[in-house]
């Protein structure tokens, strides 16, 4: 089945003029970027990430490929291809396998990103899937955590809160947002929001050495989260800033370049608070209190 499977994968693979080898040979075969090399990595898991049972396995390969992408994005890079490693469930058989690799597929074809080789092996356990994206740093160079400062204006792609009601799994990773943004503003620091608005932006407030408040008015809350807000206990609100997976951007721009983003934004953005010299804050209403950065916590 694996010789097959990887033959039937080479005759959907096209041709890129990125990639002299592609599958097929020990390893594949890359042009030099002419800008730094940006590496990513993350692997997915049945009952962690997604439930295979419920989404099917093109959902699941497609959220694997967009999960990484995203990372790319989170440093304004452009995305040039993929490995895949992928653990497969022995039960699920080769349309399983075909469907996962379609949904791959699903992700990375919008944004030209061939993918070059990989690994696959089955087992009785669930599916695991392990994709490495790479990529190219504009001219600009990549957006790292550590630049922002006191004064900076923060500012968010779109809603959040709400993902797993679905978007979790369907999402578009913001690489064309980053590298519009990036081009037309000086971006001091970003990061995608995967575990959930506070603590992402606390990852670029630990890294640059400063603080932030939000503006609760100013927040961005999807619809999904005001549907869960009916239900869960929680307030639309608290989704929105703690609930993960939104895989929306959050960003630091100085003040000159954040009025210009007010005015006019090649995408667009919300702008949801400052940074300060230290803390996490929320204010409503003009009050400031503690923000703790609630959301989604690895098991390690």
């Amino acid at each position: 089945m694996e010789f097959d499977y990887i033959r039937w994968l080479r005759d959907r693979t096209p041709a890129d003029p990125r990639v002299p080898v592609g599958p097929g040979d020990d390893c594949a075969v890359l042009a030099p970027p002419g800008r730094p090399l940006l590496v990513t990595t993350d692997m997915l898991m049945d009952g962690t990430d997604f439930v295979v049972a419920e989404v099917g396995p093109r959902r699941a390969g497609r959220k694997a490929m967009a999960a990484n992408l995203s990372d790319l994005a989170a440093m304004a890079g452009r995305p040039t291809a993929a490995v895949v490693s992928v653990a497969l469930p022995r039960a699920g058989g080769r349309d399983f396998a075909e469907q996962l690799y379609l949904g791959l597929r699903d992700a990375a074809d919008p944004f030209g990103v061939p993918i070059v080789g990989g690994d696959t092996n089955s087992w009785a356990g669930p599916l695991v899937v392990s994709v490495t994206a790479l990529g190219e740093a504009t001219g600009r160079g990549p957006v790292r955590r550590t630049g922002a400062r006191p004064g900076d204006w923060l500012f968010v792609t779109g809603p959040l809160g709400g993902s797993i009601l679905g978007r979790h799994l369907d999402f578009t990773p913001r690489v064309r947002e980053a590298l519009a943004l990036h081009a037309a503003v000086d971006l001091h620091a970003m990061c995608d929001v995967s575990d959930g608005l506070a603590a992402d932006l606390n990852h670029i407030l630990e890294e640059s050495g400063c603080g932030a408040v939000l503006a609760a008015a100013a927040v961005p809350v999807s619809a999904a989260a005001a549907e869960l807000g009916r239900t869960s206990g929680k307030t639309p609100l608290q989704h929105a800033l703690g609930d993960g997976e939104d895989f929306e951007l959050v960003f630091a721009v100085s003040p000159a370049d954040g009025e210009a983003l007010s005015r006019e934004a090649p995408v667009p953005v919300y702008r949801v608070g400052e940074c300060v010299d230290a803390g996490l804050w929320l204010e409503t209403d003009g009050t400031r209190e503690p923000l703790a950065p609630t959301g989604w916590v690895h098991d390690v």
